[in-house]
């Protein structure tokens, strides 16, 4: 019998996970997505792995262990309470597998309030109109 294309996939993913699970962990960086924190909501940080086989991973709580001068973790979520009065907070990540791979990093806090109001999408319709008006007689 002649195995399905998705069988033969299956297979080939299986395989590729089991070799990468055996890949060495040589080094991790932070990969950050915002150049601040913000109070009182949850702060993604992002650690990628390099594997020994050159490849890239993003790594989780299951590879790694988080510390902070400031807030508590949620897996690799940062809650930085609403009152804290610092600029800015460092953190650690530790390779669980291998204690000798670690990376700090300082990243601030930001400042000021999320309040700008944004306006309607009526709002900016008619700013839409407006300008197309104003080109046209120009």
């Amino acid at each position: 019998m002649k195995p399905s294309l998705l069988t033969t996939f299956i297979l080939m993913l299986t395989i590729s996970c089991f070799h990468l699970q055996a890949q060495k962990i040589d080094n991790i960086f932070f990969n950050l997505y915002t150049d601040s924190l913000k109070k009182g909501t949850y702060n993604y940080i992002n650690v990628d792995g390099k594997f020994s086989n050159g490849t890239w991973l993003p790594l989780t709580t299951k590879h790694l262990k988080f510390s902070t001068s400031n807030g508590r973790f949620e897996g690799n979520s940062l809650l930085i309470d609403k009152n804290c009065k610092e600029d800015k907070v460092t953190v650690s990540a530790t390779l669980l597998s291998d204690s000798a791979v670690s990376k700090s990093i300082t990243i601030y806090i930001k400042k000021k309030e999320d309040n700008e109001k944004l306006k309607t999408s009526e709002e900016v319709l008619r700013e839409i109109e407006k300008q197309g008006k104003q080109k046209r007689k120009s």
